[in-house]
């Protein structure tokens, strides 16, 4: 019987609360939220269904030390006491990374990483009189080193290459953006696949893939070639294999409409090739549509959710582009919830729509806002005699 241990889940700025409730809802215990972390405890086959289903996670770490350290010889000790033989063989490869946060250590991050890598070679040309060598690119082990203050934690990196690396994006657009980011937008929308969903800027399609795999239940990382974990000596292939067995079979079907828009045939090429590439083209349609020149076309609710350009990506007039915005939406898509993220605050300000909802999120470097605009059927006037409790209405202010 696998025995729970703690690990750590690292995300993005903004996503912890939604990468806890990923956690929950999979049956993780213990979970606690932290800054652009979560940690949980779960066991070997969690480790795995974690990596193949999470939405929201960049990688999943497994700590195998935690302790005090106050300086790089500290470092150095704690890191020769592990018994790395039970992870890594002499004549395989490693690599490491690390963090640090902390005013007792004045080396960078690098320095820390060397002197970690010479910890474990010099434990196992002592002991083994050969070592490990060091494999940037393709190692047998990824070892995460985390100082915060005081403390240390030695991890093992279970995932790999980044989890946004889903395996289905082959072509992109200027800035494309992260396709953890893309899912934590879409859950934070509220958005599970009951109602139509449109996005009317789509680029190379993440945000509807991203859409239609929560909306089917499709595990994030099923499109995946290797996890980190498939390297470690005490991988379970059969465990591995139930677990992703048990996820395939989850899945379910969507009734409703996704579909993506772009002005650009190029950008309409590309999202369908990432769409081809997902095995969603028969849930998701990708239209040469200028989103301006749009209309709803589908009936019932439906959600709008798009990455409109800011001002570091293209050459734009900022003020007249998103006042289209506003108008296009209070004009042409009655009846819908709209979300969009911009790094340009100032340019939410020529939308001309009063936003029910503001979430602070980053996408890569930039600090930006996630918003979400509620669209009526019928006038503002009409709204308010229907429901007068309700303040967020749009509004030309």
């Amino acid at each position: 019987m696998n025995k729970d241990f703690k690990m750590t889940a690292t995300t993005l700025f903004g996503l912890e609360g939604v990468l806890a409730k990923e956690l929950r809802d999979l049956g993780a215990q213990d979970v606690k939220e932290g800054v652009r972390m979560v940690s949980f405890r779960g066991d070997t086959g969690f480790m795995y269904k974690a990596n193949i289903a999470l939405r929201t996670a960049v990688r999943i770490l497994k700590p195998i030390k935690v302790c005090k350290i106050y300086d790089e010889e500290d470092l150095y000790e704690a890191i020769q006491k592990i018994k790395w033989e039970n992870y890594l063989e002499t004549e395989g490869t490693f690599a490491i990374g690390a963090v640090v946060n902390s005013k007792n250590f004045t080396s960078n991050s690098h320095y820390i990483s060397l002197k970690s890598k010479d910890a474990i070679a010099d434990y196992f040309r002592h002991k083994y009189s050969k070592r490990p060598n060091v494999d940037l690119d393709y190692p047998d082990l990824k070892i995460h080193i985390h100082i915060q203050k005081e403390w240390l934690t030695v991890s093992l990196d279970s995932s790999g290459d980044s989890l946004h690396k889903r395996g289905y994006r082959t072509a992109t657009n200027i800035a494309p953006i992260n396709e953890v980011l893309a899912a934590g937008m879409v859950l934070l929308s509220g958005y599970t696949g009951e109602e139509n969903f449109i996005d009317p800027m789509c680029g190379s399609g993440t945000i509807l893939i991203e859409a239609a795999m929560i909306a089917n239940n499709i595990p994030a990382n099923i499109n995946r070639k290797l996890f980190a974990f498939e390297n470690w000596k005490d991988y379970d292939e059969d465990l591995y294999f139930t677990i992703q067995e048990s996820l395939l079979k989850k899945i379910r079907s969507c009734h409703f409409k996704i579909m993506g828009f772009d002005k650009a045939p190029s950008a309409v090429q590309k999202a369908q090739d990432n769409i081809e590439n997902a095995n969603l083209d028969e849930f998701i349609g990708v239209h040469h549509v200028n989103f301006f020149n749009s209309t709803k076309e589908v009936f019932g609710n439906t959600t709008i959710l798009f990455n409109p350009p800011y001002g570091e990506r293209l050459n734009i007039d900022t003020e007249e582009f998103y006042k289209k915005i506003g108008d296009t939406l209070k004009n042409n898509y009655p009846g819908s919830t709209a979300w969009l993220i911009t790094s340009d605050t100032d340019a939410l300000k020529c939308v001309g729509l009063r936003t029910s909802k503001r979430i602070a999120l980053k996408n890569g470097d930039l600090n930006c806002k996630f918003v979400k605009y509620d669209l009526y059927e019928g006038t503002r006037k009409f709204k308010e005699r229907k429901d007068d409790t309700n303040t967020e209405e749009e509004t030309n202010d």
